[in-house]
């Protein structure tokens, strides 16, 4: 009898733990998948387009299967740590200094794509990269990330010596990321996504926002009594729909103000000048109370007043609030650029030039995919584009030989939200 109870009780406790050990890898599991995995079909603004010369489901294999692509090329784990990613920046080696491996702007990308995408190990990629941002925190806040990281001779990687101040793209990118986390996965695991968004929206408002005047300031660095920096913005910084997700998430309605100013900085360069081709430059300054293109070297080089390689992801990062809220304040401006960019190349994509002033002159010859792809989401906004994105959409998915991680990641992005699968946390 009693040998017979104790087998039964074995039993009983070894039954519990193969029950226990199932529930918790089928809640493994649910974690895992995430509740929007892609594809989404996301229901854009009524109106909108998407190519039509290929099959929906051939859409959204060219993502899934550039996106693999894209990982196996950029997302990397320090030699040093286990548990956490980055996104390898310098492929071409283009970077200074020589051994610079990564930036803010590219680690709020892979943060975006991976949430997005939410496949079977991205949660876990997603956690990696979270934790290798909370590890090179700016000098002025560490709820920020510093602008750059560099291998020291150790083949450690640090933030910058001596540059270890943030750009605001990269941190906006970063918290909008773990609201979509938020939303993918929920917060009642490891990392608080939901709390972490809101610590790092705080710094940003009180660091990277001129909260006087509402305005995208350029990074921490810029203080706001500098005349100069301090009321100076970048047009790619200027995150619409991310502005409309940080206040729904926050209840801060100065976010409402800063989504407003945004609107009203693009309008009047628009309506001042650039009203022939509704390009923006990479700089916009104040000078006695106006904004305007910055002068030639104002930050980064001689195409700073220019439409350059900041703001060459101006079509795609403007035109979804549109796709996703129906704001349609940028809507002129996005329409008059379309019009005239299928006018400069003859219809053609590979016309598309690397850079022009705000006039329509081409100031770099080359045919970068990273100034052809946002071309194709503001294509959505209108159905007479429907050729031209068709072709914008066969030259995007081409590979070129001097794609490097800027051109495919915005690619890649592109690619999600022309396909229609982003959505809005």
């Amino acid at each position: 009898m009693k040998k017979r109870s104790l087998l039964i009780t074995m039993g009983v406790i070894i039954f519990g733990i193969i029950a226990s050990i199932a529930l918790v890898s089928q809640t493994k599991k649910k974690e895992i998948a995430g509740k929007r995995v892609f594809p989404q079909h996301t229901v854009y603004q009524a109106g909108t387009i998407k190519p039509d010369n290929l099959l929906q489901e051939e859409m959204d294999a060219a993502v899934a299967n550039f996106y693999e692509t894209w990982k196996s090329e950029y997302l990397k784990e320090p030699a040093d740590k286990n548990d956490q990613f980055y996104i390898f920046y310098n492929d071409k080696g283009y970077a200074e200094p020589k051994n610079a491996v990564t930036v803010s702007e590219a680690h709020g990308y892979g943060m975006m794509i991976t949430a997005i995408m939410a496949g079977s190990q991205d949660k876990q990629y997603f956690d990696g990269l979270y934790r290798f941002y909370k590890a090179h925190g700016s000098d002025n806040d560490p709820s920020l990330m510093a602008w750059q990281q560099v291998k020291d001779k150790s083949g450690k990687i640090i933030n910058t010596p001596g540059d270890a101040d943030s750009a605001t793209d990269g941190n906006m990118d970063i918290a909008y990321s773990l609201l979509l986390a938020d939303r993918q996965w929920g917060s009642e695991g490891e990392i608080d996504y939901l709390a972490s968004a809101k610590d790092i929206l705080d710094a940003i408002m009180s660091n990277e926002i001129n909260r006087s005047q509402s305005l995208v300031k350029l990074g921490d660095w810029a203080d706001d009594k500098d005349d100069v920096y301090g009321q100076s913005t970048r047009s790619s910084d200027h995150l619409l729909n991310h502005f409309k997700s940080f206040e729904a998430a926050t209840g801060n309605d100065e976010w409402k103000d800063v989504t407003d100013k945004a609107y009203a900085v693009i309008h009047s360069i628009y309506e001042e000048k650039s009203g022939n081709t509704g390009l923006v430059p990479d700089f916009i300054v104040q000078f006695k109370g106006e904004y305007q293109p910055a002068e030639a070297d104002f930050l980064e080089g001689e195409n700073d007043g220019n439409y350059s390689w900041n703001s060459s992801r101006t079509p795609w990062r403007y035109t979804l609030d549109f796709l996703l809220t129906g704001d349609e304040r940028a809507l002129p401006q996005l329409k008059r650029m379309n019009a005239w960019i299928k006018a400069e190349t003859d219809g053609n994509p590979e016309n598309i030039q690397s850079g022009y002033t705000l006039s329509g002159k081409a100031v770099e010859e080359g045919n970068s995919t990273s100034f052809v792809a946002p071309f194709m989401v503001s294509a959505m906004v209108d159905s007479s584009n429907q050729q031209w994105i068709n072709m914008l959409w066969n030259r995007t998915i081409q590979e070129q030989d001097d794609d490097d991680y800027f051109a495919n990641t915005v690619k890649l992005q592109t690619m999600i939200v022309v396909s229609g699968n982003w959505w809005a946390p």
